[in-house]
């Protein structure tokens, strides 16, 4: 056996000691970096088994490190906003999914550069009523291994291309599926967390799969994504795979990767709820550009009209249309009710971001996004600086 199966069995024979003999739980506090898409994450030991949000202690980190704050200011709070059960240490230890921020002079938390779940709250908050309902569906992309130079796709002959798309999409087979045991071990790990996963596909490019999230309400739809891409990359790190989230990981003619936002509302999903929709999928055109602008780093090169995507500059509404922007399930048409799909966010957007524009726009006539827009492009400022 190498030195790499080595060091996972013996990783494995560690997993399995009990921690919670005398009531000690490990918690993994788990944060979006200045990337806004990468997380960190770290423990701490907690003295008794948490039974509500409350029972968890504020915490902090070296923002300094992550790209969330200067080396003379360097401390960033986290504040937990979510927990669910840890499905790798097992037991009662937990994962924990925290909000960043920066406390100023007279004591007030400002959120750092990529928290955006912060802006997004009130927006649900104020749409409570309208129960919007949000199903998730994003893809990634599967690595040999992930260096500075890594840019060969699982499964992909060395230097050279496979055969061309077509038989990979929810294929089976040697030579057709790559990254399987990934994908279910995913699967399970999130069905183990108690997150709402519904599914789970291999994609139309080889080496490209997909989960789905939902569906949730409101403002969960966002912590439970986060929590399932963070145990993604743990479940690829110790396989040794490269994960990436890039809207278009390979040039030419393959297909990128996105992050569909199907949306609902109580009055979408109830008898005469087509009204609702199609009214709803006409407001989402007129405020195409901003929505584009939030939807993710990178999106142009995979909305190009190709590979079942509308153009970037094109709003299209279409019924079983996968190369419309908008796409109106045929059952919902049957039913007269149901849900839409927003097939323009990319792989990498912020999932707080995407479900609570859809509010906003929808049903709030595109208030309280203004606040949340100024923060994206600053935070894209020092990106690009």
């Amino acid at each position: 056996m190498d030195k790499s199966g080595t060091k996972k069995l013996t990783y494995g024979m560690y997993t399995k000691i009990p921690n919670n003999q005398f009531g000690k739980v490990i918690a993994e506090y788990i944060w979006i970096d200045g990337t806004g898409i990468s997380v960190r994450s770290k423990a701490r030991t907690l003295n008794s088994k948490v039974e509500k949000l409350e029972d968890l202690p504020e915490w902090n980190f070296d923002g300094s490190s992550t790209g969330q704050a200067i080396t003379e200011d360097s401390e960033v709070i986290l504040k937990p906003v979510f927990y669910c059960l840890d499905p790798f240490r097992g037991g009662d230890n937990i994962l924990v999914l925290a909000q960043c921020y920066k406390v100023n002079e007279q004591g007030q938390y400002i959120p750092v550069n990529t928290n955006f779940r912060h802006f997004a709250t009130d927006i649900f908050e104020d749409v409570a009523a309208h129960k919007p309902w949000f199903g998730l569906e994003q893809e990634y992309t599967l690595f040999e291994r992930m260096n500075a130079t890594a840019t060969q796709p699982l499964g992909w002959p060395l230097g050279g291309y496979p055969t061309a798309q077509g038989p990979y999409y929810c294929g089976v087979g040697t030579n057709i599926c790559y990254g399987r045991i990934v994908m279910d071990l995913h699967y399970k790990a999130c069905l183990a967390a108690k997150l709402e996963i519904s599914g789970v596909n291999t994609e139309n490019m080889p080496g490209q799969l997909e989960f789905q999230i939902g569906p949730c309400e409101g403002i969960s739809a966002g912590d439970h994504m986060w929590i399932a891409r963070y145990i993604l990359g743990r479940i690829t790190e110790d396989l040794g795979l490269g994960l990436s989230f890039h809207p278009k990981p390979v040039k030419g003619d393959w297909s990128g990767a996105g992050c569909h936002a199907n949306f609902s509302t109580i009055e979408m999903r109830e008898e005469g709820g087509y009204e609702h929709i199609m009214k709803a999928a006409e407001t989402l055109g007129t405020k195409h550009i901003e929505h584009i602008e939030l939807y993710g780093i990178g999106n142009e090169k995979r909305l190009h009209g190709a590979h079942e995507t509308a153009h970037i500059d094109t709003f299209k509404i279409g019924v079983a249309d996968r190369s419309a922007s908008i796409r109106i399930p045929s059952q919902t048409k049957i039913d007269q009710k149901g849900y839409m799909e927003d097939r323009r966010p990319s792989s990498n957007v912020d999932p707080y971001i995407v479900s609570s524009i859809l509010c906003s726009t929808i049903l709030l006539e595109g208030k309280q996004v203004d606040q949340m827009t100024k923060h994206y492009r600053n935070w894209r400022k020092e990106i690009l600086n």
